[in-house]
């Protein structure tokens, strides 16, 4: 699969979450994995419209390499996380900060860069 790209920002949700879907299946992922990909896609797309640079604009990358369907996610904000992003899981009454720990759970892996480009996140799915 050659890279694909859409650039996005918060009404285009839906289209980020088909987009994905259908470059998924092109990949060789099988249907019954799409549910957790995409909960994981639509989440980091999410915080990066959300949470970003005031502009709310983001792109999507994907590929696929050595049976690995990678998944890139780019905002122009940034920050500084006190901890690593997604590695607690959120307390029994939270009501946000649920997203980059889902990505990980249902992700083979997920990288976080910040700097003066913005944020990528970065998570891989076995194909």
């Amino acid at each position: 699969m050659a890279r694909a790209e859409l650039a996005f920002c918060l009404p285009d949700l839906p289209q980020v979450r088909e987009f994905a879907t259908v470059h998924a299946l092109r990949s060789g992922m099988a249907e019954e994995r799409l549910p957790d990909f995409l909960v994981a896609v639509n989440e980091v797309a999410t915080n990066a419209v959300t949470h970003g640079h005031a502009s709310a604009k983001a792109l999507l990358r994907m590929w696929a390499e050595d049976g690995t369907l990678v998944v890139e996610v780019h905002d122009e904000g940034r920050w500084v996380p006190e901890t690593t992003p997604g590695t607690t899981p959120p307390g029994p009454f939270a009501t946000s900060g649920m997203g980059l720990w889902v990505a990980r759970m249902v992700s083979s892996g997920i990288d976080f860069r910040t700097g003066p480009n913005g944020t990528a996140v970065t998570m891989s799915f076995t194909i």
